[in-house]
């Protein structure tokens, strides 16, 4: 019998089980939320669920090798497909190494449900050394999630739960944790029917009033600009963007997580190229700017340096997200793709003339930012191009945070679909591997490519083997550098020397065939081309070491993020 044959899960006789538990009622809400995958590990704090799981047999356990792993899996899994992830731990510890994960999932508003243990019931809070045992577990979850909740009654076990789901997908979606007792897990208790009499909302909905004030002002823009964020990525508003900057003749930036929103191949997407100077000036000298979704975060705005015209309208689900950074003239507080349907339908009714010369302007910035920023790659820009040649449009690339990643897989690869494009948002290294591995989980059928650095991957390295056990075809490329390369960066810009930033690498190849992964390792941008097409035709995992000694540096080295070597400079505050 085969490694995959072992793994198969079928689902138990209910005969071999006739009593219904809290844990068959969590389990009854997931599949009522049409999950199909679940990441975790096992453990004398959660069994009780992962028995339920077996039992009902059509949830897929994915095992990670870490917990932090776990969260990220789930996070990958819900951003690739825009479906809830759901991570499972177990108690203390367990929970406490999923905690880091579920920060990135918050920074980036991805819709995930953390399931972890606690201890029995009459020990929480009594400090009895219960194995396990954690002194506020609930806080902690609380300080990493968007919302943390306890199961206090086995009984309430399916409402909780499906609370619990509806409170990560609301605005602004994030990752909620429940924790649920052990022995509350195991308890007998009613199978009931629990149904929400709701008026339904229709796929055609449509906002039935906008201000006429928005609609005035963007029919008389001459110089918009649209910037682009998350937001129309998880409302589904990408037709709707599209269209109403062809229909206004507006730039469209795009954050780090709205790529995707508009292909990058359109004449007029400047990208995720906020922070450099020519788009600085294009939006200093915009007579609109129209904001959907985004959260203008510090590295994007040169820590929110960027001027911004006084008309600005901002679309955003949250309303805390209004005037949050930038002071909006209007804000229109709802779903982007509603909002924007109903923007469309009111400005097809004007006559609108977008201007040839500022249309012409926007295509001469889209270029010449990418002139700049190639000029500055060397050896890399051939690898950026080739990356983009051989891989299919669809293409799910996933990036850790690493020099490559950050100077060109964020901006030159472009990226002309939605959910095709995932990165740190909270900046913590070490989350591309299993992020890459969740994502491949919920897209089988598509490419997924992981861009990391030797530093970052060794965080959870161990998740290769997840990686294998689930025969998955992912790609990794991983820079080479023996050392923490941004890091070093900066700290050579800001104090002309380096600390704690060289590392000893493994012989990844070694490394990574011993996991079960087939490797290479390139030392030329001709030998990257051959081994990525190999990667693509085996459909496997595999892994491509780039050798950045034998590669040779970039034209000019990077620095971090715009202002970074400044802001470390001893200085008077």
């Amino acid at each position: 019998m085969s490694q995959q044959e072992q793994l198969v899960i079928a689902p138990v006789k209910a005969s071999e089980q006739m009593e219904f538990t809290a844990a068959d009622a969590v389990v009854k809400e997931l599949v009522r939320a049409g999950l199909e995958v679940a990441f975790g590990i096992v453990s004398i704090h959660n069994m009780p669920i992962y028995d339920a799981i077996l039992r009902d047999g059509s949830i897929h356990l994915v095992c990670s090798r870490g917990e932090s792993g776990a969260a990220n899996m789930a996070d990958g899994y819900a951003r690739a497909t825009g479906k809830l992830g759901v991570v499972i731990t177990s108690t203390g510890t367990g929970a406490g190494n999923a905690a880091g994960s579920l920060i990135e999932s918050w920074a980036a508003g991805v819709p995930v449900l953390h399931l972890t243990g606690e201890v029995a019931s009459p020990y929480l809070g009594t400090g009895r050394g219960y194995i396990h045992e954690c002194k506020d577990q609930l806080s902690i979850m609380e300080g990493s999630c968007k919302k943390a909740m306890r199961l206090r009654r086995p009984e309430q076990a399916a409402a909780v739960i499906r609370q619990a789901i509806k409170e990560a997908a609301a605005a602004p979606s994030g990752p909620v944790s429940v924790e649920i007792p052990i022995d509350f897990q195991s308890a007998i208790i009613p199978d009931y029917s629990l149904e929400e009499v709701n008026v339904s909302v229709q796929e055609n909905s449509t906002i039935a009033y906008l201000p006429k004030e928005a609609i005035t002002k963007i029919s008389q823009a001459r110089r918009p600009v649209i910037w682009a964020g998350g937001g129309v990525i998880s409302s589904g508003a990408s037709k709707e963007l599209q269209e109403l900057a062809e229909r206004i003749g507006a730039a469209v930036i795009t954050s780090q997580s709205g790529k995707g929103s508009i292909p990058e191949d359109h004449p007029q997407c400047i990208g995720h190229f906020a922070s450099f100077e020519l788009t600085k000036d294009l939006v200093k000298k915009s007579d609109l700017l129209i904001s959907i979704g985004v959260r203008f975060r510090g590295n994007e705005t040169s820590n929110w340096k960027i001027e911004v015209p006084e008309n600005h309208i901002s679309i955003d689900a949250d309303l805390q997200a209004m005037n949050r950074n930038y002071a909006a003239a209007i804000g229109l507080a709802g779903d982007a793709k509603l909002i924007l349907r109903k923007v469309n339908e009111e400005l097809a009714k004007e006559s609108l003339s977008p201007s040839e010369d500022y249309l012409e302007e926007v295509l001469s910035v889209r270029k010449e930012l990418r002139l700049q920023l190639r000029a500055t790659l060397g050896p890399y820009e051939k690898m950026a191009d080739d990356m983009r040649k051989l891989l299919p449009r669809d293409t799910v690339l996933v990036r850790d945070v690493t020099v490559q990643a950050n100077v060109w897989g964020s901006r030159l690869f472009e990226i002309y679909q939605p959910r095709t494009s995932i990165h740190a948002s909270g900046g913590g290294i070490g989350q591309g591997l299993p992020t890459a591995i969740g994502a491949q989980m919920g897209c089988k059928d598509r490419q997924v490519v992981l861009l990391a650095g030797d530093g970052g991957f060794m965080v959870n390295v161990g998740e290769m083997a997840t990686a294998v056990q689930e025969s998955l075809p992912i790609i990794v490329i991983l820079f080479d550098d023996a050392g923490y390369g941004v890091l070093r960066n900066i700290q050579e810009a800001a104090y002309g020397r380096q600390v704690a930033v060289d590392l000893v690498s493994p012989d990844f190849v070694l490394l990574a065939q011993s996991m079960g992964f087939a490797s290479a390792k390139i030392g030329s941008p001709e030998e990257f081309a051959s081994e990525l097409e190999k990667a693509m035709d085996r459909r496997k995992p595999s892994m491509i070491v780039v050798d950045m000694e034998a590669v040779g540096p970039m034209a000019k080295p990077f620095g971090g993020p715009p202002g970074a070597a400044e802001a470390f400079k001893p200085k008077k505050l």
